[in-house]
Order: C-alpha cells, then structure tokens, then sequence
C-alpha cells in the first residue's frame, strides 16, 4: 500500500535552493524504489530522478544531472530532492511515486496513486 504527500514547494528566484520531501504512510516504503516526477502546464508528467529501495543506486533525467540530488529515509518513509540552482524552466508540479524496482520507476510504471504534488515555481 503506498500513501504518499509532498511538500516543500514555493516560490523563488533563479539560482536558488529548495528541498523537496514525500512521505509515504503506506506499510512498504522501504520495499519499493521512489521517484520525483514533475509536470508543467500544459505539459506531460516527466521523470526527474529515482532512488533504489536501498538508496544505493540514483538515476536522473538529464535536465536536472548535477543540480538535484535525491536521497531517502527510510526510518522516516520519506525521500527528499535536494534541487540547487534552480531554472525557470524547473516551474513545475512535482510528484512523488512508488515502484517495484528502479528501472520500472524511471519508465514510469508506478505502484498505487500519485500524491497531490507540490509546486515549485521559479522566476527569472
């Protein structure tokens, strides 16, 4: 069972820092690799970044390589995005989610329903 909430979002500037956190109330959190995903209006929910169960093992969508950094706790059920120097073009409403393994993360093959988002918007 996965029940997942976001927070963190807001509003600021170009080159900016926000850290974004999704806690999973569900009973297997620490069974099941994570997510951030993002979508901007308009636009279609894209991938972002994605952690192991473990949280040995990350993946990031190109855009974000070296300026987001996603991490978990799993005695906390949570799994955090740490995003440095914020774009513009990273305005968005950012998702967290669940699955069975990395790869059907990154693919978007998620388990259960997304969370209500958080959004992040960032002005020039």
């Amino acid at each position: 069972q996965v029940q997942l909430e976001e927070s963190g979002g807001g509003l600021v500037q170009a080159g900016a820092s926000l850290r974004l956190s999704c806690v999973d109330s569900g009973r297997t959190f620490s069974s099941h690799a994570m997510g951030w995903f993002r979508q901007a209006p308009g636009k279609e929910r894209d991938f972002v970044a994605a952690i192991s169960w473990g949280g040995g093992t990350t993946h990031y969508a190109d855009s974000v390589k070296g300026r987001f950094t996603i991490s978990r706790d799993n005695a906390k059920r949570a799994v955090l995005l740490q995003m440095n120097n914020l774009k513009p073009e990273d305005t968005a409403v950012y998702y967290c989610g669940a699955g069975d393994s990395i790869s059907r993360v990154v693919a978007g093959k998620m388990l259960g329903d997304w969370g209500q988002g958080t959004q992040v918007t960032v002005g020039s």
